[in-house]
């Protein structure tokens, strides 16, 4: 904090006890981080700059005055937590990645303690559309905003699905530079719908022609440029097109329900076929799933199809049964394993049909 003429601290105002919870609460989500500051920089000439940027770009919402409250800077690694009077304020400033400040762009973010949750309910947590970005040279979504001609809408997502998982599968085609998973500000739950920008902008198309109309569970998906009808992917990116589209298929499996729970498991991916080939790298591998799949309940039986000497396809190779006693075994065994890794391999754990593994049909 940094202080005026008469002492106080920068933006303290006399407050009464309930206010200051509030203003406590509410912290997290009315702070933003700025990095990338030039060594010049000082707690004044930030929140003179911001403030002065706020209100051209009319981001101003809490009144006449000053946006920013109180200014923190970390001079050692040159970053500032800039905090402004209301959450919707705050969420404005996230449109100004990218500015300009004594010569230099700098990064603005949420901080580490931001809770999408709680500040879903607290007010809006993007920017307001509207903003006059032109009046200070940026041009939406050109940094790190969600706004602007290459933003993506996510539409038709399953409500079990995690801000996780959905992340997962976007990034099939590169990392995101923004994602926003909308959820009811009552309950936090979930509405179905979100909305991304990729940091690659090449792939924008891409991603929408792949991820378009997948059946994910019961829905789906409807996935397209927010703000324009759908483009096809330029023929250079058909490469970079065909190995997404198999990564979403895996994730389909991985993410999709898994039937009616048996008391068998069946992975699949989980081993190296060649591996099996050999008598004691093969024992070695039934007592590993053994061990593994023990964790979850008690285990009846292990089964791991060999390869036929002969070269000949066998029924059911590259895949482990896992028999367990009781169906509570079989449910835990399934949520953990389903989208592991094993040796490297994304593993898809399903539930088998038992007649089928009792009479020894390992190729459903």
């Amino acid at each position: 904090m940094f202080p005026l003429a008469t002492g106080q601290p920068f933006g303290a105002l006399p407050v009464m006890p309930v206010q200051a919870m509030t203003q406590q609460a509410t912290r997290h989500a009315r702070r933003v981080y700025v990095g990338g500051l030039p060594p010049t920089a000082n707690e004044q000439s930030v929140a003179t700059f911001f403030s002065h940027v706020m209100a051209a770009i009319a981001g101003n919402t809490a009144g006449p005055g000053d946006a920013v409250v109180n200014v923190y800077i970390n001079h050692e690694k040159k970053f500032a937590f800039v905090e402004m009077r209301s959450v919707e304020e705050a969420s404005n400033a996230m449109a100004l990645d990218g500015i300009i400040f004594e010569g230099a762009p700098v990064k603005v973010r949420r901080p580490s303690d931001y809770n999408p949750s709680l500040a879903a309910t607290l007010g809006p947590s993007q920017p307001n559309p509207s903003l006059n970005l032109a009046a200070v040279g940026l041009t939406p979504g050109s940094a790190g905003g969600l706004e602007g001609p290459d933003r993506v809408f996510v539409g038709g997502l399953p409500y079990y699905f995690t801000e996780a998982q959905i992340r997962e599968l976007l990034e099939s085609f590169g990392p995101l530079r923004g994602f926003d998973l909308v959820k009811d500000r009552e309950t936090g739950n979930s509405k179905g719908y979100a909305f991304c920008v990729y940091q690659d902008l090449s792939v924008t198309d891409i991603a929408c022609a792949a991820l378009n109309g997948i059946k994910m569970g019961d829905k789906t998906l409807t996935v397209r440029r927010a703000n324009q009808g759908a483009t096809q992917p330029k023929p250079e990116q058909d490469s970079i097109l065909q190995h997404a589209q198999q990564q979403i298929a895996l994730q389909r499996l991985i993410l999709q329900p898994q039937g009616v729970p048996t008391k068998v498991v069946c992975l699949t991916q989980a081993l190296n076929v060649d591996d099996l080939r050999d008598d004691e790298e093969y024992e070695d591998i039934v007592e590993d799933m053994r061990q593994e799949g023990g964790k979850y309940g008690a285990l009846v039986n292990v089964v791991i199809p060999r390869p036929n000497p002969s070269g000949e396809a066998a029924p059911g190779v590259g895949k482990v049964f896992l028999e367990y006693s009781d169906v509570e075994g079989s449910k835990k065994a399934q949520g953990a394993m389903n989208g592991r890794k094993f040796g490297g391999n994304q593993v898809i754990a399903v539930f088998y049909p038992e007649n089928k593994f009792a009479e020894g049909e390992y190729d459903g």
